[in-house]
């Protein structure tokens, strides 16, 4: 059967019964409302894709509506311009005849435009004697006025599909850089584990990335490369827990902690000659010996530290710790420098000192340069964590810079 197809008196160009039909349902009563024809023309840029459009039917039909008058498409005049191909091609940047139609015929097939065909195939418009346009043939722009809601739904949907997209992309890009960071101080410190194996599972998983991926397939790397992050942040911590349960049973005679929560004490570290040789602090020694903080003090003052502790929550100070070694591979602090500042503080004043400096990251160029900085004044008996810790809970908000950090005594 050859009625599927009937042809048109510009240039015999054949048109599919689902187009004319289109046209058909589009040729009742003008719409209701006048609308923005640039406005509606950036819903279509932003959506061409969508509209099976290339960028050159947009310049189409950006140089189409320069053709009509005002801003306004108004539902109760006529809504057709009726350009020449040469006018069009010079308002289109020169585009090539044979491209012009092309795009032409795309809009139309988008349902974008109408074409209104004269009896000679020409464009043009009969007036009246008092110069009103009483008939024209060119290119009906009523549809855009008709379907500018669902143009306007349409963009919006894909600007919603392009952000989803981008926090995805982010998303992985961050977990990938935890990943490798974990892996790598996993590897510097010997831990034990195959971590070559997992490291093997993490190049597996992002060899399933094509080089231009989609939003679903972003998605479902994501979700596989959180599921090892996962795993690898829980051997960390078993093993981080199995090393502080040894620890703190050799510590436990040097660091006391200050169990009242509600009492806010700065006590300084205190370094003599022949420590073997010291039994208690004299009123004549420069600086008091060195104790954890309360822990409620503590989160009070550096909230973010809680969001890298098991499972999201720091409960005990064995949780902060756990936290204190995650956020130390996030900042690219080296194990040797956190093991000094451990040795130097104790176990859980380092802890208290990287959750200040998460606090105050985006001031700190090089946080393994700025640890062992304090590490040396600790050593010294020039740094108090008391000030800092002070600091922090009264500008909560403030943002201060990081040199207040570098609090004396």
């Amino acid at each position: 059967m050859q009625s599927g197809n009937v042809t048109t008196p510009f240039g015999q160009r054949r048109v599919s019964l689902a187009l004319v039909k289109g046209q058909l349902d589009r040729g009742g009563p003008p719409p209701a409302h006048s609308v923005d024809k640039w406005k509606v023309f950036r819903d279509v840029a932003e959506a061409r894709q969508r509209l099976g459009l290339q960028d050159r039917a947009i310049a189409v039909l950006d140089a189409l509506l320069t053709f009509y008058p005002g801003n306004e498409l108004k539902p109760d005049g006529s809504l057709v311009v009726f350009p020449s191909n040469a006018q069009l091609s010079l308002r289109a940047h020169g585009i090539a005849g044979t491209t012009l139609r092309r795009h032409l015929a795309a809009l139309v097939e988008a349902g974008l435009i109408d074409r209104r065909d004269s009896p000679n195939g020409k464009r043009y418009a009969r007036r009246s004697q008092a110069g009103d346009i009483e008939n024209a043939f060119g290119f009906d722009l009523r549809p855009l006025v008709q379907r500018a809601s669902e143009l306007a739904n349409l963009a919006q949907d894909v600007v919603r599909e392009a952000q989803a997209f981008r926090r995805a992309k982010e998303a992985l890009t961050i977990c990938r850089r935890d990943i490798r960071k974990l892996l790598t101080a996993a590897m510097e410190e010997g831990a034990d584990g195959d971590w070559s194996q997992i490291e093997e599972s993490y190049i597996t998983i992002l060899a399933r990335l094509p080089r231009a991926p989609g939003r679903q397939i972003v998605e479902n790397v994501l979700d596989e490369l959180e599921l090892l992050r996962g795993e690898i942040i829980n051997r960390l911590e078993l093993l981080l827990k199995t090393q502080n349960t040894e620890s703190n049973d050799n510590q436990n005679g040097r660091h006391i902690q200050n169990s009242n929560p509600d009492s806010i004490t700065e006590l300084e570290p205190r370094f003599r000659k022949d420590e073997r040789a010291a039994t208690r602090p004299t009123p004549n020694d420069r600086t008091l010996l060195q104790k954890a903080f309360p822990l409620a003090m503590v989160l009070k003052a550096c909230p973010q530290i809680v969001d890298y502790g098991p499972g999201g929550a720091v409960a005990n100070w064995r949780d902060l710790m756990s936290a204190a070694v995650v956020v130390r591979s996030m900042l690219g602090i080296s194990p040797s420098a956190y093991q000094d500042a451990c040795d130097a503080m104790g176990p859980e004043n380092a802890a208290i000192t990287l959750a200040c400096m998460l606090e105050r990251s985006g001031h700190i160029q090089s946080a393994g340069g700025y640890l062992r900085d304090l590490t040396s004044k600790t050593r010294r008996g020039e740094f108090s964590l008391g000030p800092v810790l002070m600091a922090l809970l009264r500008s909560q908000g403030e943002r201060p810079g990081a040199h207040d950090l570098d609090a004396s005594a």
